[in-house]
């Protein structure tokens, strides 16, 4: 019922909607996001690459804010047409993505954003279950992110005992390590958790700074702890396979190669919100601090043990996990060693550029 609701949306903003652009293809391109959103200016970049290196034969038709589709049912609705192409979010997905949520808690000492799409990639091609929750899409992007710490309301954490008794939104392969702490974690879409920390529904969020400034957060709360949670990357733009088909071979094959330009499109512009971010909360009155390194130490032996129990945790929907973060810890570790032939060449390092 509600993937039917959205078709009908999306055909009735379709006829309210100026004439699209004059190609051969015309892709509807869907985000949760506003256009000035970060990523949502990787994606524009990207989209003006397309267009640009199709000469023309692929226009896009962008609709922003979540006018098409949701964070939580994303995947089905690309999948079923809702748009031709768009951002999902398996981490926030309520069924069916089992394994692409929980390998996002699998990168325990990963270095930087370019190593975070490196390991994804590669355990994607080596491990069937992540092709098997991505059936009936085809992506177009993998996207790694800047590490979280904990942003409060009015209650600094300074040790990992100040978590206990916070409610705290937070990604799911964090929320097992909250809860041991005392923590009392949830998990929602990041579009709703401005509200909840204004309604004081929530004492915090585990995010990185770049959300002090795109999603305002300066505006209800006060301390931002850098607190390292290890994450990993999670395919994040896709295409329907029935949109797919209807291009031809050539423009498959340029959407394809296009990859690693949106991924680098995305780095940059998540590494220049964090930049800014730490600069606008300073401006706007958050206090930062960070965690002793001896705190650190003891919560990222905490994280690894969850992080074998959340692998364990999937042979309740049939998943192996071991094989999946071991060899992320293999590439994770051969990387840091500079022995990288386990999964073809280093990933480049993303650079902030200025204009």
């Amino acid at each position: 019922m509600r993937t039917l609701f959205l078709l009908i949306l999306a055909a009735v903003a379709s006829a309210c909607s100026p004439p699209p652009p004059a190609a051969d293809h015309v892709l509807t391109y869907a985000s949760p996001y506003p256009p000035t959103h970060p990523f949502s200016r990787a994606d524009i970049e990207w989209m003006r690459h397309v267009e640009k290196a199709s000469g023309g034969r692929i226009a896009f038709k962008p609709f922003w804010a979540g006018a098409l589709i949701s964070s939580d049912m994303s995947m089905v609705e690309i999948r079923h047409g809702v748009a031709d192409i768009g951002l999902i979010t398996p981490i926030y997905s309520r069924g069916g993505a089992h394994m692409l949520r929980a390998q996002s808690g699998f990168y325990g000492g990963v270095v930087d954003l370019a190593d975070q799409v490196r390991v994804y990639d590669c355990l994607a091609a080596k491990f069937p279950a992540f092709g098997d929750e991505l059936e009936g899409l085809h992506v177009l992007a993998v996207q790694g992110g800047n590490f979280p710490g904990v942003l409060t309301r009015n209650r600094p954490v300074r040790s990992l005992a100040d978590l206990k008794g916070l409610r705290l939104r937070a990604q799911s392969d964090a929320i097992d390590v909250l809860k041991r702490l005392g923590a009392d974690p949830v998990n929602m879409p990041m579009g709703e958790v401005y509200s909840a920390l204004a309604k004081g529904v929530i004492d915090g969020v585990v995010a990185p700074a770049d959300t002090i400034r795109s999603l305002h957060f300066s505006e209800v709360a006060r301390y931002f702890t850098s607190v390292h949670f290890s994450r990993g990357a999670y395919p994040a733009r896709a295409m329907s396979d029935r949109a797919w088909r209807r291009l031809p071979a050539d423009l498959q094959a340029l959407l394809a190669a296009s990859k690693p330009v949106w991924e680098a499109a995305l780095g940059r512009e998540i590494l220049k919100a964090e930049q800014a971010g730490i600069a606008f909360g300073r401006e706007h009155g958050i206090q930062f601090q960070p965690l002793p390194a001896s705190e650190q130490a003891s919560f990222d032996r905490l994280y690894g043990e969850y992080a074998r129990l959340q692998a364990d945790q999937l042979a309740a929907f049939g998943l192996e996990g071991r094989p999946v973060l071991d060899a992320a810890q293999a590439l994770i570790s051969a990387r840091k060693s500079r022995n990288d032939s386990s999964c073809g060449p280093a990933a480049t390092p993303i650079l902030e550029t200025r204009g």
